[in-house]
């Protein structure tokens, strides 16, 4: 994986974000909150655990490889997810921009959180984190649906490439 790739990939992840996230503004509190069949309990519990896995990746890509778990409490809407979020943002943004070729292929040293020690090159945990995205925010795109909320737009990559 080259810098400029790695820096499309986070700038794609984001972009994909901020599509989900205009959908999900338009709903209301019951929606967000509505039980929901899928790897989380409502489409807010999803958006939690997006944050929440960017930031223990984060923790682990900048020398903590044992990181605490963000206190997800205060996520209470979208609007104190996208709060909470932008600062990470810029913190994934600006360590992406200070890897170059060579940090891209430095392995992080990590306690996973079933406690096992691992070991992954900071390329490999970008391409995981992007991937781990698209799987929620598709199931988001679902669940926005099946309660009656505006359908997410496009967030195939090829659609933002093109744009």
């Amino acid at each position: 994986m080259t810098p400029d790739y790695a820096r499309t990939l986070i700038s794609y992840n984001y972009w994909a974000r901020d599509r989900v996230m205009a959908s999900v503004e338009t709903l209301s509190p019951e929606q967000l909150r509505r039980p929901a069949v899928s790897s989380f309990g409502s489409i807010l519990d999803t958006l939690a655990h997006l944050y929440s896995g960017e930031s223990l990746w984060h923790q682990r890509c900048s020398g903590h490889p044992s990181p605490a778990r963000p206190d997800l409490s205060g996520l209470t809407d979208v609007a104190a997810v996208r709060t909470a979020w932008a600062p990470l943002e810029r913190q994934i943004r600006d360590l992406v921009d200070g890897l170059g070729a060579e940090g891209l292929m430095r392995t992080v040293e990590y306690k996973a959180l079933t406690g096992q020690v691992v070991a992954s090159p900071y390329w490999q945990i970008l391409a995981h984190m992007v991937n781990h995205g698209s799987y929620h925010r598709g199931q988001i795109a679902t669940l926005c649906r099946q309660v009656g909320g505006t359908p997410v737009k496009s967030m195939d990559m090829v659609v933002f490439f093109r744009e």
